[in-house]
């Protein structure tokens, strides 16, 4: 049976997910600013970007001058700091997109450090491990809204235009300047595992954007397509796609099946294409994310 689809008004609709996007942002916002005070900021490890700076100069402000500065607050001037250079630059359009975010974190970060417990204090590695993953889960959330917190991102795009890099090798090049920040004041050790913290983030990031990869795309190239397209469709209940190729070695046109199915249905499209052509070359790849129906819907999407 076909689905009948609803046409919400626009207007409606971009409310709704406007406000849905804050919501997430502002979740998000906490549990980075959370794992922050749990795990990183007790444990001295700067982990990359505003946050990894303003950690370093804390440490630095206090074992120097017996001042404690607040990390929040640190991290609210630098972002301002840039902020400024980046109206200057790009126009009001581009900062009214990351105040909230900046602001948010901030006082998310000074607001939470007096009830939030230290964690895995007795062991760095740990805390390495927990909090570069809470504070990933964080950020993660906070990209899926499609917000941001300032700092190296804003880097990253003001320079962008004037060097020969990309935005993600920029984002690289100013977590490593944080890490030699953090090498010179707090010692190479704690510097490596910062390092380590920003890795693990950047791959939770990765995760919460994209989910994990639970779907294979398979190509399958064989003497008898119908046949094989016949049975994904009626057989295993999946969509099946025909690619126009060409063989190199035979120069001829053939037709290659296309189709995508869950990582528990892998071993039966096997049985199946080569009960129809044993001699059939099946290519199997892991798919990040599908969207469409019989698997996530697209309005499940950020």
């Amino acid at each position: 049976m076909k689905r009948v689809l609803s046409r919400a008004n626009p207007s409606t609709v971009l409310k709704s997910r406007r406000v849905r996007d804050y919501a997430l942002m502002t979740f998000g916002i906490l549990v980075t600013a959370w794992g922050l005070n749990a795990f990183l900021i007790p444990n001295k490890l700067a982990a990359g970007g505003v946050s990894g700076l303003a950690t370093v100069f804390y440490y630095l402000f206090q074992d120097k001058f017996g001042v404690n500065v607040p990390i929040g607050m640190q991290m609210l001037a630098m972002n301002g700091i840039l902020l400024i250079i980046g109206i200057r630059m790009k126009g009001w359009r581009y900062g009214a997109k990351t105040v909230y975010g900046m602001v948010a974190m901030s006082l998310a970060v000074d607001l939470l450090a007096p009830f939030t417990p230290h964690l895995a204090s007795g062991d760095r590695l740990l805390a390495v491990l927990y909090g570069g993953a809470v504070t990933g889960i964080g950020m993660g959330l906070v990209f899926k809204a499609r917000g941001n917190t300032g700092g190296t991102d804003i880097i990253a795009q003001l320079l962008v235009d004037k060097v020969n890099l990309g935005i993600g090798q920029l984002m690289l090049a100013a977590d490593a300047v944080v890490t030699v920040a953090a090498a010179v004041v707090l010692g190479p050790d704690l510097a490596l595992y910062g390092a380590v913290a920003v890795f693990v983030m950047g791959t939770v990031i990765d995760v919460v954007q994209e989910g994990l990869s639970v779907e294979k795309a398979a190509f399958i190239i064989c003497d008898e397509p119908g046949r094989v397209a016949d049975a994904v469709l009626h057989q295993l209940g999946r969509g099946a796609t025909g690619l126009v190729a060409r063989g190199l070695y035979s120069a001829e046109p053939r037709e290659m099946v296309f189709t995508v199915v869950s990582r528990r249905e892998i071993d039966a499209l096997k049985a199946l294409v080569l009960a129809v052509d044993p001699d059939a070359f099946l290519i199997i790849a892991d798919v990040r994310e599908v969207l469409g129906e019989g698997f996530k819907e697209n309005g499940d999407q950020s």
